[in-house]
């Protein structure tokens, strides 16, 4: 049998039972079907996103222009020009690493899950419902905050728009808030859609996204104004360390900026269930962003680092609003406006693919009842536009309430992008780190996989998150000079809300909470067992175990 499948290509789609074990009515499912079947779940969503739309979705989330723009202060405002010149050359190639081994994952256990279901699967049954616990609410916590984080920058840079036009208005904290709230809101609308109009929504997103960032590529070293036109390169790859640590560290903290915007592959992840061919189409897709946010951010970075003229004064406007500082910097008035419209509309369209990325994590964890007595209404499907518009509004009422941040001052409501960054790490090398120490050549590899470069490209991502997670959590400034206002208060609003998390599972969720409510055994920790894929066609009826139930048809 093992013999016969070496001998054939690999199928299109794997499954994560044993060899021969197959669902029943297995042969009544398409590909996609039995391979979510085997994962232990019945398809719910319809298949209508491809390889392409789910990159458009990806692509969307990630927003390069907007990220960018949100993120000087994180940047530039840490290290100066080093940061987006060879300080992003150096984080991406970690980056990249982190999201070939989520896409490994996400080729063996195609599941909206993502990476909550794969910390399950590979912790095995004794650690595996805590492992989901930890992943699963790190990554939602990101989720919740993505869709605020973004729509909060969106409405600065309106507001900036509107300074700019009539210099006397400056912007109040409510007025940032109820526009911050009304583009959620307006997100959450199409976020309720059907698939298919998703999907298409997004596509023309995507195509927005893409022109806008070239064209602003273009606009800035044609049309600016600057004298000089460009920066030396000493200049432009050099540290202007605007912290009170040494100009290592300063470089290291510029990669928060990195690693929130190049945070939104793992959207194609949550996108699975809906992916056709979503084994290979869905791995496929996590790369394609990460590759093309990489080359695409540093190139525009590296603009930005060549024409920008005085970086302090960027983060001293009165617009608030360094990108749009910078914009008028260097470009007549009119031309700045216009490439902050485009910042803006790609910002909403970023925001709104937060939202649908957000809504099916809420989904697939209500699916497993970890939200307790809200599960069964969370965990609700549509019935007209077969998405799950709960999870959408659920996450949309949260996402509002940590708006409040706003009125806390700025330090408080940028520690949001803050639990991008490290609660995303965190929920992305997790899996990994457990498949690489406890699971090792048991791991059952889909059709998209490293071959033998798993386990070094696992063990560099494990140790970049390792290495920045507390780097994330450090002030600009040091002793005297720290005071409240200054202070990054990431440890408390990440830190604060897991720590509760992990008392809860110690104290009372772990009596019911036993991680995805998968009802096929996985074979991953049983010693010298097969852990080659099955062929989706041809199957053979076999019984399986059920929840702990011997000799039960498997059923999903």
């Amino acid at each position: 049998m093992a013999g016969d499948e070496e001998s054939h290509a690999p199928p299109a789609v794997t499954s994560m039972l044993g060899n021969g074990d197959v669902p029943d009515h297995y042969e009544e499912m398409s590909a996609d079907e039995a391979a979510l079947a085997a994962l232990g779940y019945k398809q719910e969503f319809k298949r209508e996103f491809s390889a392409w739309t789910t990159f458009a979705v990806s692509f969307a989330v990630m927003g390069l222009l907007p990220s960018i723009g949100t993120t000087m202060w994180y940047g530039l405002g840490y290290a100066g020009p080093a940061a987006n010149t060879w300080g992003w050359i150096v984080s991406v190639i970690f980056i990249l690493c982190v999201a070939m081994s989520m896409a490994e994952l996400a080729s063996s256990m195609p599941t909206s899950g993502g990476l909550y279901y794969a910390a399950t699967v590979l912790a095995g049954p004794k650690y595996g419902p805590f492992a989901a616990w930890v992943t699963g609410w790190a990554n939602w916590l990101v989720q919740v905050t993505g869709a605020p984080s973004v729509s909060f920058g969106c409405a600065g840079m309106i507001l900036a728009v509107a300074s700019i036009k009539n210099p006397s208005y400056i912007p109040t904290d409510w007025q940032t808030f109820l526009l911050t709230t009304l583009l959620m809101i307006l997100q959450s609308i199409l976020s309720s859609m059907p698939t298919k109009w998703i999907a298409n929504f997004n596509s023309v997103g995507t195509v927005a996204n893409i022109a806008c960032l070239f064209i602003t590529i273009i606009i800035i070293p044609a049309a600016t104004i600057a004298n000089p036109k460009f920066q030396p390169n000493s200049f432009a790859w050099g540290i202007d360390n605007l912290t009170d640590w040494p100009d290592g560290v300063s470089v290291l903290m510029s990669f928060l900026a990195i690693a929130w915007t190049m945070s939104g592959y793992d959207s194609s992840f949550h996108l699975a269930e809906e992916c056709s061919n979503a084994s290979v189409a869905t791995p496929r897709s996590i790369v394609m962003t990460a590759a093309s946010g990489s080359v695409l951010g540093f190139v525009l970075n590296t603009i930005i680092a060549y024409t920008i003229q005085d970086v302090e004064a960027i983060f001293e406007s009165d617009l608030g609003q360094p990108w749009a500082a910078y914009l008028l910097q260097i470009l007549p008035e009119n031309t700045a406006v216009a490439v902050l419209a485009m910042t803006i509309l790609c910002a909403f369209s970023m925001g709104q693919g937060c939202m649908i990325s957000a809504s099916r994590v809420c989904f697939a964890y209500a699916r497993d009842d970890c939200y307790g007595s809200l599960s069964p209404y969370l965990k609700q499907v549509n019935k007209y536009t077969l998405t799950p518009v709960n999870a959408v509004w659920f996450n949309t009422v949260i996402g509002i309430l940590c708006t409040l941040l706003i009125f806390g001052g700025d330090a408080s409501i940028t520690a949001i992008f803050s639990i991008g960054a490290v609660g995303a790490y965190i929920a992305f090398v997790l899996p990994v780190f457990i498949k690489i120490v406890f699971v090792g050549n048991n791991f059952k590899p889909g059709p998209w996989n490293l071959g033998r470069f798993s386990t070094p490209i696992g063990i560099v991502s494990c140790m970049f998150a390792l290495v920045m997670m507390p780097i994330f959590c450090f002030p600009a400034v040091t002793g005297s000079d720290l005071t409240p206002e200054g202070m990054n208060w990431t440890c408390v609003v990440f830190f604060g809300p897991m720590l509760c998390f992990i008392i809860w599972f110690w104290v009372d969720a772990h009596k019911w909470f036993k991680g995805p409510k998968v009802n096929i055994k996985h074979n991953m920790h049983i010693r010298n067992s097969v852990t080659d894929g099955v062929e989706v066609k041809d199957p053979v009826p076999v019984t399986g175990e059920l929840d702990g139930e011997k000799d039960l048809p498997v059923k999903v």
